[in-house]
């Protein structure tokens, strides 16, 4: 394979870090300090190797940005108080999910977390993230994270799509500069990126190598979280998706229902649409995302307990996709594509 430009800049930043402190050989240290780690799911969901850090885990990841205390706007149904959303989590552990993924700005979800599984540490992923706004803030939100999860080291610190966004791939490696000396601290073991959209940005960074884990937007209806997809965006997503899957990054899908499209909000964005068939949309949307191999992860918010069980029930079913649920994605995202709530988004 040729070297591309961003290798050398990969390996330029590097060799600049290693003049600052920042050794690559550290992370290795602090990887491997975690290499004996095991996780041990229960009940019937299937189970893919998570890329390169060789735990197999359950399909289905717990998302945790429904746990925000918030009204009904975004996810069509309101959050519950505060124990039951702890409890909600532990219930999530105890039927088998071990992924769970958090960050800072979710409201108080790293403090449900907290509560809910620093009790069971060793037999669950946990991942967080990092959303700033300067290279220097990258520490204290990384040190927030651990004190507010009540842990002293997780499994993997993202950097938050936000970050990519506003930063693109040259503002973003002072961020990657900070966050791989912590690495090497061992103050978590894998380095990830997320984000919805600015997938050209993200492809640079994924082609660096520098990378463990990627969780990204990935569902059926072309959308992010406040946007629309331009053709350009999808085929840029293809490629990070393609690229990660060949550095063999562990790969998470988000927005598996469409940002709301379709979930809770479904059947008030397409009122005439039958409500028998919305009621099937989530298990559609979900085999569509499992029906890629290179996907190993389902990163789903859950807002309610019966939100859990459908899905649980789904991965553990039959997960084949077919006619029928190509029909109902289509025929409901014809019309959803057509109503003022997703016309008015931008396209990007």
């Amino acid at each position: 394979m040729s070297t591309s430009s961003n290798d050398m800049g990969r390996r330029a930043f590097l060799q600049a870090s290693v003049a600052t402190g920042v050794l690559a050989a550290g992370a290795a240290q602090a990887k491997a300090a975690d290499t004996t780690k095991t996780i041990t799911g229960t009940g019937s969901m299937p189970t893919r190797v998570f890329g390169k850090t060789g735990l197999e885990l359950p399909v289905l990841a717990y998302g945790s940005a429904p746990l925000m205390t918030r009204e009904d706007e975004y996810y069509g149904i309101a959050s519950g108080n505060y124990e039951a959303r702890v409890k909600m989590v532990r219930t999530a552990y105890e039927k088998g999910l071990r992924y769970f993924d958090t960050a800072r700005i979710y409201g108080d979800s790293e403090q449900i977390f907290a509560e809910a599984i620093h009790d069971v540490r060793d037999d669950v992923f946990i991942a967080s993230k990092v959303l700033v706004g300067s290279a220097g803030d990258v520490r204290k939100s990384v040190e927030d994270s651990l004190r507010t999860l009540k842990m002293d080291r997780i499994d993997s610190m993202q950097l938050h799509g936000p970050v990519i966004e506003r930063q693109g791939y040259d503002g973003c490696m002072p961020f990657v500069e900070e966050l791989v000396k912590l690495q090497e601290e061992g103050l978590f073991t894998y380095l990830g990126l997320t984000g919805h959209s600015r997938f050209e940005e993200m492809y640079k960074l994924i082609d660096s190598d520098g990378f463990d884990t990627l969780l990204v937007e990935f569902g059926y209806f072309h959308k992010g979280y406040n946007t629309r997809h331009s053709n350009r965006s999808l085929a840029n997503r293809e490629r990070c998706v393609a690229r990660a899957s060949e550095l063999n990054m562990g790969i998470l899908a988000m927005k598996v229902m469409g940002a709301s499209i379709f979930g809770h909000n479904a059947g008030k964005l397409v009122s005439e649409f039958d409500k028998a068939q919305v009621k099937k949309l989530p298990a559609s949307a979900i085999r569509w995302v499992l029906n890629d191999p290179r996907i190993h992860l389902l990163n789903i918010g859950v807002s309610v307990p019966e939100d859990l069980d459908a899905n649980i029930a789904t991965v553990s079913g039959d997960t084949t996709l077919n006619n029928e649920d190509r029909l109902l994605l289509a025929s409901f995202a014809e019309q959803a594509y057509m109503q003022e709530a997703v016309t008015d988004l931008p396209v990007v």
